[in-house]
């Protein structure tokens, strides 16, 4: 398995050499967000690819799920809406404990929005936040606007799992079989749908270039308080 070194007091960071099914990823983020939470294991930024799948947040309505025999579909307990993983896309899970980073959750996700804007801006794209849209766009010129990169998390006792996903250059019609966060009325797009012709290990380098700069390193403390 690859890894991107880091100091010792910075997270973890793996990469997944093969895709990863989407229940072995739950498992292994809510045992290594437990262990975080008993002070036994470290932080930990996760890179992987999923095969195509669709995944439901908290907030997810039937209806958006308008072909729900095109690939599988798993509840993922995370916020949010129906979401489509697969090939092409980077998906980064991240088990940080908030204990030691401020125990603030709306800081948390506008890192995590800055963290995808700082790196999409490396690859030469500027990437914006939309007020009560979810997710990170990128306006196409004459009123249309596509969403680049989406952004899922749950924070349980302080330490959080899920994270955000940036299409690379997934098939961008696997969409089609939601309505991706609820929003019909925008698209979908990708770096190479944008002509950025970038592999996933270079997407991979500007996520760790961009890391430090919104994720500084933790406040060491010894609390498992909830």
């Amino acid at each position: 398995m690859k890894s991107i070194d880091f100091k010792p007091e910075k997270p973890e960071w793996r990469v997944a050499p093969a895709p990863v099914s989407y229940p072995e990823a739950l498992a292994e983020m809510e045992s290594r967000a437990d262990a975080i939470y008993r002070d036994t294991a470290g932080e930990l930024v996760w890179l992987v690819e999923h095969p195509p799948l669709y995944t439901a947040g908290t907030s997810s309505k039937i209806e958006d799920l308008v072909d729900p025999e095109r690939f599988p579909v798993y509840d993922a307990g995370r916020g949010g809406q129906y979401t489509y993983h697969g090939p092409g896309q980077r998906t980064a899970y991240l088990m940080l404990d908030l204990r030691k980073r401020g125990r603030d959750v709306r800081a948390y996700v506008h890192a995590l929005e800055e963290w995808i804007i700082r790196t999409l801006a490396l690859a030469g794209v500027t990437g914006e936040r939309r007020d009560g849209r979810v997710g990170i766009w990128v306006d196409r010129g004459n009123g249309r606007e596509d969403k680049i990169a989406a952004i899922g998390v749950r924070v349980r006792r302080w330490v959080t799992f899920h994270g955000i996903a940036i299409n690379l250059n997934p098939d961008l019609t696997h969409f089609g079989g939601i309505v991706p966060c609820g929003i019909a009325e925008h698209g979908v797009t990708s770096l190479k749908d944008l002509g950025v012709d970038i592999t996933m290990s270079q997407l991979d380098d500007l996520l760790a270039q961009t890391f430090d700069d919104v994720f500084p390193a933790p406040v060491s403390q010894n609390s498992n308080e909830a």
